[in-house]
């Protein structure tokens, strides 16, 4: 008796309890996620709510400029101790904490960088290129280029720090703009659009984040943009040299009279001849159908079937909501982790970045990172079963008969070796 009329609350209160659980879990889900590892995570919009746009005109997008900042989240940074990092109105600022970087998640090796900062006459801070995520010494394991009054540092705004000094350049309260050129072992920096750093490393450092210094004093940050140097081209625009088919199989590669790679119908695949290991690559590609799939396939072993990390080309999302792609969304690294929104359309040429370097990969979208994966799986050869950071090809993925999608100044830059800091 007590049983049958105790039954009806126990199930509202389990369905209660479900409820709540659910609500909960997707809660989580839809938290961003966590880039400040080991440190206070700089305050930013959630990622379910935020709205991303393009922050680059479209000739900056077709000259390969991406956006390291996407002006709203701390998406693509790392804190390496604890600072105040805030994200707000199109600025990152830090005001106090502990001396250390805020770096970037991907690694950069040449480059055309461009910073806007404004500082106080007590700051000292920086922008660290080429760097780790704790430096220890500018002049041997990183570049500083510092931010600092004359009466603050002996190497004022304008300088690298413990390698060249900029003269004549007085403290300046409002924005200034930093313009910096990293080709090898030489460094060209402009500030305001003027010379103010011309420097060569004989022994020059390969490689590394980008950070921005918090020391002492508030720094802001803003229209943090990027350029990668030492691309060479793909495709001549002529015909398919350097690029071969994978056999018997329906997907139909062809060059255009506008210089553009045609791929309809699938399966199939398009592959490099070159390998590239730590790379950036650039695309630009319109889909012709609605909601079409496609692929960039990345560390490919060569001559296999679509066998390697796959960049997602698929446009589409759920319930009117770019923040929900459908099928990992475009530039998502497919099975591994969704794009964090659609920044492309159907019917659009977009551009398309992807940086891998050891075990991190990420990918722009219009200029805006949309993925940010490290694989912590153990090392294999193929990388359906673990890392692979060994040299692969790239392939252009033929999905299936409705495959209709064009390709167009596809070029990619292998970055050199790592090479440990002097110690001398």
């Amino acid at each position: 008796m007590f049983a049958h009329f105790a039954w009806p609350a126990v199930r509202k209160t389990l369905r209660v309890a479900i409820a709540l659980l659910t609500a909960v879990v997707l809660s989580a889900a839809l938290l961003p996620p966590q880039h400040l590892a080991g440190a206070e995570p700089a305050k930013s919009e959630n990622a379910s709510t935020v709205v991303l746009e393009p922050r680059l005109t479209d000739e900056e997008l077709s000259a390969g400029w991406i956006s390291l900042f996407d002006g709203v989240t701390d998406y693509g940074w790392r804190a390496a101790s604890k600072a105040d990092w805030k994200v707000a109105d199109g600025v990152i600022s830090v005001t106090s904490g502990e001396q250390g970087l805020l770096h970037t998640t991907s690694q950069w090796a040449d480059y055309v960088l461009k910073v806007d900062f404004r500082s106080t006459n007590n700051t000292n801070s920086g922008i660290f290129l080429r760097t780790p995520a704790v430096p220890t010494d500018p002049t041997k394991d990183c570049y500083e280029l510092n931010i600092a009054d004359a009466t603050i540092s002996k190497f004022p705004t304008g300088s690298l720090v413990g390698r060249t000094r900029a003269d004549d350049v007085p403290f300046n309260a409002d924005w200034q703009t930093y313009e910096v050129t990293v080709e090898g072992g030489h460094f060209q920096v402009l500030l305001n659009g003027k010379p103010v750093c011309d420097y060569t490393d004989e022994h020059p450092l390969t490689r590394g984040f980008i950070g921005l210094q918090y020391n002492a004093g508030k720094c802001e940050f803003r229209n943090i943009r990027i350029k990668p140097l030492g691309m060479r081209p793909l495709f001549n625009k002529k015909d398919l040299s350097g690029w071969k088919e994978f056999p018997n199989l329906p997907s139909k590669f062809t060059v255009t009279d506008h210089g553009e790679i045609s791929l309809k119908n699938g399966k199939g695949q398009l592959e490099t001849e070159a390998r590239f290991a730590d790379f950036v690559f650039q695309m630009e590609v319109i889909s012709r159908g609605k909601h079409l799939n496609s692929g960039v396939f990345f560390r490919s072993i060569p001559g296999e079937y679509q066998n390697g990390y796959e960049c997602q080309i698929q446009n589409g999302f759920k319930n009117e909501d770019r923040n929900q792609p459908e099928d990992c969304g475009t530039g998502g690294i497919y099975r591994r982790q969704n794009a964090r929104r659609v920044m492309s359309d159907d019917f659009a040429w977009f551009g398309m970045t992807i940086n891998a370097t050891g075990n991190h990969m990420a990918a722009w979208v219009r200029g805006v990172q949309v993925s940010d994966f490290t694989d912590t799986r153990a090392p294999h050869d193929n990388p359906r079963s673990g890392l692979r950071t060994a040299a692969g090809t790239i392939i252009l993925q033929g999905h299936d008969p409705t495959t209709d999608f064009l390709f167009r100044n596809l070029r990619a830059g292998e970055f050199p070796a790592a090479i440990a800091p002097r110690k001398e």
